[in-house]
């Protein structure tokens, strides 16, 4: 068969990345914007590998009890597949059954790259959202194109698509972007901190100077535009968590959901209340630590003597991690790439030192990828007494947990949030024991 080819396929599964699964002749068959238990029409688009091919879907025959209208009507099953935008994958399935399909992803990489037998999970939502899974996007990135198009990329491409409607984020974020003309090709950043306000951060792009030929005759291919940052993406605002004010670049890493730093630094307390309290006396660390969320709730925990470290490889989060960290006198901020701070700490700690981190919590947020073996092997040579793994990718995180079981620690809880309504991705909170 070739792309182009229609096909009839009944969805079986939901796989992680968004899309699900059918197979034909014995071959899976990923496909987006459909439920499990449909019978869907789809068009292939790529036949290439032998294991498995892609298709879209272009029309449903038998559908599932949990479809719904998509709550972004520009990505609905209607519109032709190459004009509905990203970002929405789940947006056409009842929310309820958004976090089951969710938590089947989570639990089958814990099965299947952890290796562990997962202890109870359940997927659940954040207090005060709307009965749809809409309006939580406090961050938005819009691009714009050589013919001065703005609004998202069109799923799974860089094809710049305009739009009504930005139903997850904010209506302020909404308004802003519906009103924008006029920009040079790059990207456009919506941000909406605490105070409401909403900021726009331009970041057009910057042609990079080709390099130089290497030997004769040879011509090098230009590299990508860079973006060129607006000095607004620098303007220092404020998000307020639980009644404590960070201070952070408008342009800088925050959560994106408007409930979700509150709801993950909950489950952080809850996890070390009671009898679990964290070691006054010990040390933690908070790597990937941004600008102190997590080291700010550890030394909460701790007391007023916390010995709380975070760890950052931006230097303008650490700048900000130190004032947000300020009324700690044992606690600091420390800029550096975690697995060379890892190593160089694995190297120079004093035996007092190392039985003060045996005590003591290391809690890491690591980017989609996740940590990986090295940093896992670095914090594991250390021994700490908790692991907290907060993860964006189940998958990552699974293989993480098994390399942290090679050397002894087990999930204590496994706590998943949804944090992105209306789209496949999951955040997870695992706490691990020796």
């Amino acid at each position: 068969m070739q792309p182009g080819d229609l096909l009839d396929l009944d969805i079986t599964d939901v796989a992680h990345g968004g899309v699900f699964v059918a197979r034909h002749e014995n071959r899976v068959v990923f496909v987006p914007d459909a439920i499990p238990g449909e019978r869907v029409r789809v068009r292939l688009t790529d036949v290439g590998k032998s294991s498995f091919w892609r298709a879209e879907a272009i029309e449903v025959l038998d559908a599932s009890p949990h479809r719904r209208p998509h709550v972004w009507q520009a990505a609905d099953i209607g519109a032709p597949p190459d004009e509905r935008p990203g970002g929405a994958d789940f947006g056409h399935i009842a929310l309820g059954h958004q976090r089951e399909l969710k938590q089947r992803v989570l639990e089958d990489a814990l099965r299947r790259f952890g290796g562990i037998e997962v202890p109870a999970v359940t997927m659940r939502g954040l207090d005060d959202e709307t009965p749809d899974g809409t309006r939580w996007r406090t961050r938005v990135s819009l691009h714009v194109d050589e013919d001065g198009r703005i609004g998202p990329f069109a799923a799974r491409s860089h094809r710049v698509i305009e739009v009504a409607e930005l139903p997850l984020a904010t209506r302020e974020i909404e308004e802003v972007a519906l009103g924008l003309e006029g920009f040079e090709p790059g990207r456009i950043d919506l941000v909406q901190p605490t105070d409401g306000s909403v900021r726009v951060i331009l970041r057009p792009e910057v042609p990079r100077a080709p390099r130089p030929a290497r030997g004769r005759g040879a011509r090098s291919a230009p590299r990508p535009p860079r973006p060129r940052v607006d000095p607004t993406a620098q303007e220092v605002v404020s998000e307020i968590v639980g009644g404590r004010t960070f201070r952070v670049d408008a342009g800088g890493f925050w959560q994106v959901h408007r409930l979700a730093a509150e709801a993950l630094t909950s489950i952080v307390r809850d996890a070390f209340s009671g009898d679990d309290r964290l070691d006054p006396e010990a040390q933690h660390w908070d790597l990937y630590g941004g600008v102190g969320l997590f080291a700010a709730t550890l030394a909460e925990l701790a007391g007023a003597s916390a010995q709380v470290t975070s760890v950052e490889s931006d230097a303008r989060a650490t700048e900000h991690a130190g004032d947000n960290l300020a009324e700690w006198v044992g606690a600091r901020a420390e800029t550096g790439r975690v697995d060379r701070w890892l190593a160089a700490q694995a190297a120079a700690a004093s035996p007092r030192e190392r039985g003060r981190l045996r005590r003591g919590v290391v809690l890491l947020d690591p980017p989609r990828a996740g940590a990986g073996r090295e940093v896992v092997e670095h914090i594991a040579g250390i021994a700490p007494a908790s692991v907290v793994y907060v993860a964006c990718d189940p998958v990552a995180l699974a293989r993480d947990i098994a390399t942290f079981a090679s050397f002894g620690y087990r999930p204590e809880r496994i706590d998943a949030l949804d944090l992105f309504p209306n789209s496949h991705h999951i955040e997870t909170v695992a706490v691990l024991s020796r």
